[in-house]
């Protein structure tokens, strides 16, 4: 690892792509620090459960010597999925996958497992990235709490509204033309038996109305959903719904979602804590810029797109292997070449993904939805 020699990394950002690098490079013996904004490693709620891919986030396990952690940590049957109309009416209902190629964690586990694979003290918590500057081609990282840090070599990983990404490029996300919003149910038992009973331990796709709802069980009992519709980009500020207040939110759905069967309102009804209005921003297909020596991006950051082609953790962790692979590499000189060749790679196959997840979003907020995810599934 010649070019890593020497040398200081660090990667802002402790997602499953940025602790996925870190492990993979301090296998290797190189100098890796990670940054991440949160106070600490719960500091914040787990969104849905992940499903893994052969070909790119189990390669990353795999890779990273983790497959007997994810083994012992992995949700057999989660995979299962029931697509419902939006009428309530089952359409096809799974009962498992049992090949395995797309198994599920929920990330919670999963970010332990990562933690726990890297030396003590490799993450600095409560280091929210705020600036930083370059002299002599090393990187001075600020950040709100007033500490700072130096590196040779520094990896934005920082997801979708990364502030690294402007020392890189002035490229900028488009609006995808949809809008989710996350919600969650603790004890999904109990507080919503008639949703618990259908999700059956793994996930419900409804479409109707060219809308979309999503339901996804975790191994602690909770639910998150999600529903998802066309709207204008700027929707979450002129809707005038304050997304902490249940009431106003059930409200909402009832008159935007008018039609839907009454089951979903179980949903709203006993949802735990605040609502979280996200509207989807996808990277330009044909994004380019120039590589530098110092200094690289991964994940959403990189290659930031809509949620409905499954791929978005699966394509961080497999940038970080390419990443490390690169980095790691003695056939090329230098940084700049290691990083340069990642980043043509790593492009071309954002490039051809975001056009997928794009086809994909369109489709699933259509009339045709159902149609569409029966083709997928069956």
């Amino acid at each position: 690892m010649k070019n890593l020699e020497d040398k200081k990394v660090a990667i802002v950002g402790g997602g499953p792509g940025g602790l996925t690098l870190a492990r993979l490079l301090q296998q290797a013996g190189a100098d890796v620090s990670v940054y991440e904004r949160d106070a600490h490693e719960h500091a914040r709620p787990k969104g849905a459960t992940l499903d893994l891919h052969e070909e790119s986030g189990l390669r990353a396990l795999r890779e990273a010597g983790l497959m007997a952690a994810f083994e012992a940590n992995y949700r057999p049957g989660a995979d299962k999925m029931h697509l419902m109309d939006w009428k309530a009416n089952s359409i096809i209902e799974e009962t498992g996958n049992n090949d395995r190629s797309r198994p599920e964690i929920d990330r919670g586990p999963l970010q332990k497992i990562l933690l726990d694979s890297l030396k003590p003290g490799t993450v600095t918590w409560d280091s929210h990235f705020i600036g930083m500057t370059q002299q002599n081609g090393i990187w001075k990282l600020d950040f709100k709490n007033g500490s700072e840090a130096f590196a040779d070599l520094v990896i934005a990983a920082d997801g979708a509204n990364s502030k690294l990404r402007k020392y890189l490029t002035d490229i900028k996300p488009f609006y995808s033309g949809v809008t989710a919003i996350e919600g969650a149910v603790y004890e999904s038992k109990k507080n919503c038996p008639k949703i618990h009973k259908l999700l059956n331990d793994g996930k419900i796709f409804a479409f109707g109305n060219s809308q979309s709802l999503i339901v996804s069980s975790k191994g602690d009992g909770s639910l998150v959903f999600y529903p998802s519709f066309k709207c204008d980009e700027d929707w979450v500020k002129t809707s005038g719904i304050d997304f902490t207040d249940k009431a106003q939110v059930l409200a909402w759905f009832k008159q935007a979602y008018a039609g839907w069967d009454g089951v979903w309102l179980e949903l709203f009804e006993n949802a735990s804590g605040s609502f979280i209005p996200r509207p989807l921003y996808c990277m330009p297909f044909d994004q380019s810029w120039e590589a530098q020596p110092n200094l690289t991006m991964l994940g959403d950051a990189a290659h930031l797109m809509p949620p409905f082609a499954g791929e978005g953790v699966n394509m961080a962790m497999l940038d970080a292997v390419e990443l490390s692979n690169c980095l790691l590499n003695d056939n090329y000189l230098n940084t700049h070449d290691a990083i340069a060749a990642y980043e043509s790679l790593m492009r071309k196959r954002a490039s051809e993904m975001a056009q997928i997840t794009m086809e994909s979003t369109a489709a699933l907020h259509s009339a045709e939805a159902i149609g569409f995810m029966a083709a997928i599934v069956s």
